[in-house]
C-alpha cells in the first residue's frame, strides 16, 4: 500500500545533523562580525567599514559636533555592563528555583508513569496494536523523565545565550548609530540572527541526537520511543512558562516604574540617567524580551517536532519503520535553517538601508522572502522525504495521504503565520490608520485613549482568528490531526528569521536607552528611535507569530492527548465535558488576574523607591548625585521571583489535578476551553498594549504634521499617551505572551500522563458512581 521516500535513510541521518551545524556555525559567524565593534575609543573601529555597506557617513557625527569620543565609548561600556550584570544575575536566581521546580516535576513524572504497570519491567502489548509487545511502561517513565530534562536544559539555555548576545550587542549598536542608522540596523539584526540560529539549530539538533540515542534502547518500538520524546517538548515549555513570566514581571514593574515617575511626574526623557530605575528597566528588556521570547518560541518548535512524531509513529511511517519520513518534521526544521541563512543574507549583505523609513520594510521583506523561500524547500522535502501515498492515524482508523497534500498541510501553516504577522503589523505600527487614531484619541485624555485602544485590540482578533480556523480546517482534512501538527511546523520553520526579527527589537531599545544615559546627541537619539520603532513593530509580529502557532501546536497535541488516552469522541453535550469547557475558558482570565496584579504591586514598589531617591537624594534632578540603581534591580527581582510561582503552579497543577480526579473527558474539555479563550485573549491583550506604545511613540516622534499637533512631549496628549503606553506593558509584555504558553503546556503536559490518566483517572467519578 505505502511505498518508501525517495531520500535515503542514511542522507537524512547525514541532512539533519549537518543543517543543525550550519545554523550554529552562521550565528557564530555572526557574532564574529558583531564582536569587530569594540567597546573601546579607537576611531571607526568597524565591523563593515571595509566595503562601506550601510554606511551613511563614514566620519563620525560625534566629531563633527566637538563632543569628546572617548568619554562617550568609556560611558557606553560602563552602561553596557551594568546592564549584562544585572541580567546575568536575574537568571542566575531565577534558573536556581527553576532548577528545583524541574528536579520536582521529573520525580513526578517518573512516578505518575511507573506506576501505570506498577512499576513492572515486563514487556507488554502496544497500546494501538494489541498483537505487537512493546518495551515496559517503566521504561516510558525513564526515557520521558530524560527528555524532560534534556527539553528543559535547551530551553533554560536557548534563552540564556540570546540575553548574552543582546546585553553584547547593545552598546555596539548605539556606537554604530554614530555611523549613520544603516550601520545600527546592520549590528542589531547581525545580534538577532545570532539568537535566531543559535536557537534553532540546538532544538533541532539535540531532539534528532535525543531520537537516535533512545532507538538504541528502543529498536522497533518506535510508538514507546516517540511516545517519551513528548517530554522534551513539557520540558521546553515548562520552562518557558516560568522565564517568560518572571521577565516578563521584572521588565514591566521597573518599565511602568520608571515611565509614571520619571516622564509623568519628573517631566524627564525616557531613560535618563537621572532616573533610579533605568537600569532595571533596560536589564528587563533582555530577561523578559529576549530570554523570555527565546525559551518560548523553543517550547512551541519542541511541542510541534514532538506531536507531529508521536501521531507519525502510529501511522505507515512507524508501522513501516520508514525513517526518512518518521523524520519528515525535522527534515522540514532542517530546510528552515538555510533558508533563513539565504534570507539573513539578503539583510545584511545585499540590501542596503540608507534612511530611516526603509527599516521597517527592509524587516517586512525577511518575512515575506523567507516564506516564499520556504514554500519551494517545503515542496522538495515533501516530494523526497515522504512516500507518494501514505496512511495516517485518525482516532482509530488509518487515513490514506498523498505527499502534495501534506505539502499543502505545511504551506497553509506558513502562510498562515504570514497572515497573522502582517495583521498584527497593521494594527500595531504607527504607519497605519488604526494606531493613529488611538493616537488622535490622547487629545481628549487618556480615558478616550483607553477605549480606542481596547477596541483596537479586540478587533485585531478578527483575522488571525479565520487564518488559524482555515489552516486548521485545511490540514485537518487532508491529513487528520498530523496535518495540524506540521501546520504549525510549517508557522514555525522560518523560526531563525522570526527570532532574529525579535531580539532585534529589544537590542535597539536598549541601544537608545544607552544613547540617553551616555549623553549623547538627540541626532544619534532620533536614528535609535527609529531603529526601537520599527522593533515594537516587530516584536509584536513575532507575539502573533507565537500565539497562532500556539494554537496548532496545542490543537495537535490535543489530538494526540485524546488518541493515547483511549478517548473515542469528545461529546460536547455531556456534562463531564462541559464543565471542562467552562473552567478551560476561564483559566487564561484567571492567570492573565494574577500576573497582571503581580505586575501592579511590584511596579507600586518601584514607584515609591524612585519617588523616594527623588525626594531624598540631594542633587539627583539637577544631574551632579548618582541614583541608587541596585535597589530597583532588586526590586524588580524579588517581586518576580516570588510573583511567578502562583501563576507557574496553576498552569503545571490544572492538568494533573482535572486529569487524576475527574479523568481525561473532563481534561479534553479543559484543554479545548482553554485553547478557544486563551488565543483570543492573548492577541488582543499584546496588540492592544503594542498600538499604545506605538501610538505614545508617534507622538513623541513628531514625523508627521497630524504627529506635531499632538505632540511635542510633555503636552497633554502625551501624557495621556503614556499613561496608555503604561497600562498596556504588562498586557503585551506579561499577560499576552506568558498566555500562548498556558495553552500549549497543558496540552504537552496531557499528553505525557496521558497513560497515568487513562489508567488512574477519574478518581471522583469512580468513587461516586
Amino acid at each position: 500500500m505505502t511505498g518508501k521516500a525517495l531520500l535515503p535513510e542514511l542522507w537524512t541521518e547525514i541532512l539533519v545533523p549537518v543543517c543543525a551545524v550550519v545554523g550554529i556555525a552562521f550565528s557564530l559567524f555572526q557574532w564574529y562580525i558583531v564582536s569587530g565593534v569594540k567597546l573601546t575609543a579607537d576611531r571607526g573601529a568597524s565591523s563593515e567599514s571595509e566595503d562601506g555597506k550601510n554606511g551613511n557617513e563614514d566620519y563620525l557625527i560625534e566629531e563633527e559636533e566637538g563632543v569628546n569620543d572617548q568619554s562617550v565609548v568609556a560611558k557606553c561600556a560602563e552602561i553596557q555592563t551594568a546592564i549584562s550584570e544585572g541580567a546575568t544575575s536575574f537568571l542566575f536566581t531565577e534558573y536556581k528555583y527553576v532548577g528545583v521546580f524541574m528536579v520536582l516535576f521529573a520525580a513526578i513524572i517518573f512516578l505518575f508513569l511507573g506506576s501505570v504497570q506498577g512499576f513492572s519491567t515486563k514487556s507488554q502489548p502496544c497500546t494501538y496494536d494489541k498483537t505487537t509487545t512493546c518495551k515496559p511502561a517503566l521504561a516510558t517513565a525513564v526515557f520521558s523523565t530524560i527528555s524532560f530534562v534534556l527539553g528543559a536544559v535547551t530551553s533554560v539555555l536557548s534563552g540564556f545565550l540570546g540575553m548574552k548576545i543582546a546585553t553584547y550587542a547593545n552598546a555596539r549598536t548605539t556606537l554604530e548609530a554614530r555611523r549613520g542608522v544603516g550601520k545600527a540596523f546592520i549590528v542589531a539584526f547581525r545580534s538577532g540572527a545570532v539568537m535566531g540560529f543559535l536557537l534553532a539549530a540546538n532544538g533541532l539538533l539535540v531532539l534528532y541526537i535525543t531520537i537516535n540515542l533512545f532507538k538504541i534502547y528502543y529498536g522497533d518500538d518506535w510508538e514507546g520511543l516517540f511516545e517519551s520524546i513528548t517530554g522534551y517538548g513539557l520540558g521546553g515549555s515548562s520552562m518557558a512558562l516560568f522565564g517568560r513570566v518572571g521577565g516578563g514581571i521584572y521588565t514591566k514593574a521597573a518599565d511602568v516604574g520608571a515611565d509614571l515617575v520619571g516622564k509623568v511626574e519628573r517631566n524627564i526623557p525616557e531613560d535618563d540617567p537621572r532616573n533610579p530605575a533605568v537600569i532595571a528597566d533596560n536589564v528587563g528588556d533582555n530577561v523578559g524580551d529576549i530570554a523570555g521570547m527565546g525559551s518560548d518560541l523553543f517550547g512551541s518548535y519542541a511541542e510541534s517536532s514532538c506531536a507531529a512524531l508521536v501521531v507519525a509513529s502510529i501511522s505507515s511511517f512507524g508501522i513501516n519503520h520508514d525513517f526518512t519520513a518518521m523524520l519528515f518534521p525535522l527534515l522540514i526544521s532542517s530546510v528552515g535553517i538555510l533558508v533563513c541563512l539565504i534570507t539573513t543574507l539578503y539583510a545584511t549583505d545585499i540590501s542596503e538601508i540608507k534612511a530611516v523609513k526603509e527599516i521597517e520594510p527592509a524587516l517586512k521583506n525577511q518575512l515575506i522572502i523567507s516564506t516564499v523561500i520556504m514554500t519551494a524547500g517545503i515542496a522538495v522535502v515533501s516530494w523526497i522525504g515522504l512516500p507518494s501515498s501514505f496512511t495516517i492515524f485518525n482516532f482509530g482508523t488509518q487515513k490514506v495521504v498523498k505527499n502534495w497534500e501534506l505539502f499543502l498541510c505545511v504551506a497553509v501553516g506558513l502562510w498562515a503565520g504570514l497572515i497573522i504577522g502582517f495583521v498584527t503589523e497593521y494594527y500595531t505600527s504607527n504607519a497605519y490608520s488604526p494606531v493613529q487614531d488611538v493616537a488622535d484619541s490622547c487629545r481628549t485624555g487618556a480615558a478616550t485613549n483607553v477605549i480606542f485602544g481596547l477596541a483596537l485590540g479586540y478587533k485585531s482578533v478578527i483575522i488571525p482568528i479565520f487564518a488559524i480556523a482555515v489552516s486548521i480546517f485545511v490540514s485537518f482534512s487532508f491529513a487528520a490531526m498530523y496535518g495540524v501538527a506540521v501546520a504549525a511546523l510549517g508557522m514555525l520553520s522560518t523560526i531563525a528569521t522570526g527570532l532574529a526579527i525579535d531580539a532585534y527589537g529589544p537590542i535597539s531599545d536598549n541601544a537608545g536607552g544607552i544613547a540617553e544615559m551616555a549623553g549623547m546627541s538627540h541626532r544619534i537619539r532620533e536614528r535609535t528611535d527609529a531603529l526601537d520603532a520599527a522593533g515594537n513593530t516587530t516584536a509584536a509580529i513575532g507575539k502573533g507569530f507565537a500565539i497562532g502557532s500556539a494554537a496548532l501546536v496545542s490543537l495537535a497535541l490535543f489530538g494526540a492527548f485524546v488518541s493515547r488516552a483511549g478517548v473515542q469522541t469528545v461529546d460536547v453535550l455531556t456534562p463531564k465535558v462541559v464543565i471542562g469547557l467552562l473552567v478551560g475558558a476561564m483559566l487564561p482570565y484567571w492567570f492573565s488576574a494574577m500576573t497582571m496584579k503581580s505586575v501592579g504591586s511590584a511596579a507600586l514598589k518601584m514607584v515609591e523607591e524612585v519617588r523616594r531617591q527623588f525626594n531624598t537624594i540631594p542633587g539627583l534632578m539637577e544631574g551632579t548625585a548618582k541614583p541608587d540603581y541596585a535597589t530597583c534591580v532588586k526590586i524588580s527581582t524579588d517581586a518576580s521571583i516570588k510573583e511567578m510561582i502562583p501563576p507557574g503552579c496553576l498552569v503545571m497543577l490544572t492538568p494533573l489535578i482535572v486529569g487524576f480526579f475527574f479523568g481525561v473527558e473532563t481534561l479534553s474539555g479543559v484543554l479545548a476551553g482553554s485553547l478557544v479563550s486563551g488565543v483570543q485573549v492573548a492577541l488582543s491583550a499584546s496588540n492592544t498594549g503594542g498600538a499604545w506604545d506605538n501610538a505614545k511613540k508617534y507622538i513623541e516622534a513628531g514625523a508627521s504634521e497630524h504627529a506635531r499637533s499632538l505632540g511635542p512631549k510633555g503636552s497633554e496628549p502625551h501624557k495621556a499617551a503614556v499613561i496608555g503606553d503604561t497600562i498596556g506593558d504588562p498586557l503585551k509584555d506579561t499577560s499576552g505572551p506568558s498566555l500562548n504558553i498556558l495553552i500549549k503546556l497543558m496540552a504537552v503536559e496531557s499528553l505525557v500522563f496521558a497513560p497515568f490518566f487513562a489508567t488512574h483517572g477519574g478518581f471522583l467519578f469512580r468513587i461516586f458512581s
